[in-house]
């Protein structure tokens, strides 16, 4: 079984990575941030905290973002 590493380097990006997806879907959907937390019903900070990378997301808040955004919750999970 693998093992994660020490340091919290690969947390981050990762984090990053689902965050830069997100960014992706919106901005090829011609959609500003305010318009998807409005809709998925989440606060400003707490969707840009998500979109940059630099908080956690909980389950719930990925899938009222991916809803929003008309994608499964495993594509912004995964590439």
């Amino acid at each position: 079984m693998p093992t994660l590493p020490d340091d919290d380097a690969w947390l981050r990006r990762e984090r990053q990575a689902i965050g830069d997806r997100i960014r992706v879907r919106r901005l090829r959907d011609n959609r500003t941030q305010e318009s998807i937390f409005l809709a998925a019903g989440l606060s400003r900070s707490a969707y840009q905290e998500v979109e940059s990378g630099a908080a956690d997301a909980r389950v719930s808040t990925l899938l009222k973002i991916a809803k929003v955004l008309g994608v499964h919750v495993t594509d912004l999970l995964r590439d």
